[in-house]
């Protein structure tokens, strides 16, 4: 059974984990489609790219993509990682359009605690950014 799962267009496309999830849902490259990671249409792009933008950001810590063993900044974001800090914000997506609503009526936390929440939501958006899935 797969971990992910869009409808779309009345077919439903399934996604194992986090890691195929990203993988399909970043534009189309011809590395990827080597690597046999890269969707296998528009569609199923599509489709991983609309599952993705609806899940809460704490998907990203408790489903690392890299091992915390095998990467130096993974394990410097674990280790640095505030969980009371990140609370507020865990349940917040990065799609356009639970974010905006989320975000105004998130409560007042502690100013350290915001700066660091914040830091941790730019990496992450920065990451899909980078990736290719959120464009600016």
């Amino acid at each position: 059974m797969a971990g992910y799962q869009q409808t779309l267009s009345g077919r439903t496309y399934g996604f194992a984990d986090l890691k195929e999830l990203m993988a399909k849902a970043t534009p189309e490259r011809s590395g990827d489609q080597l690597a046999g990671v890269a969707a296998a249409s528009a569609e199923e792009r599509v489709a991983a790219q609309i599952c993705l933008a609806d899940l809460p950001l704490s998907s990203f810590i408790e489903q690392p993509l890299v091992p915390y063993e095998d990467d130096e900044v993974t394990r410097l974001i674990f280790d640095t990682h505030d969980r009371a800090a990140f609370a507020p914000v865990s349940s917040m997506t990065a799609g356009p359009r639970q974010s905006r609503s989320q975000a105004v009526s998130t409560p007042q936390i502690e100013p350290r605690r915001t700066r660091s929440a914040r830091r941790f939501l730019v990496a992450i958006l920065l990451f899909l950014r980078v990736l290719g899935v959120l464009r600016g």
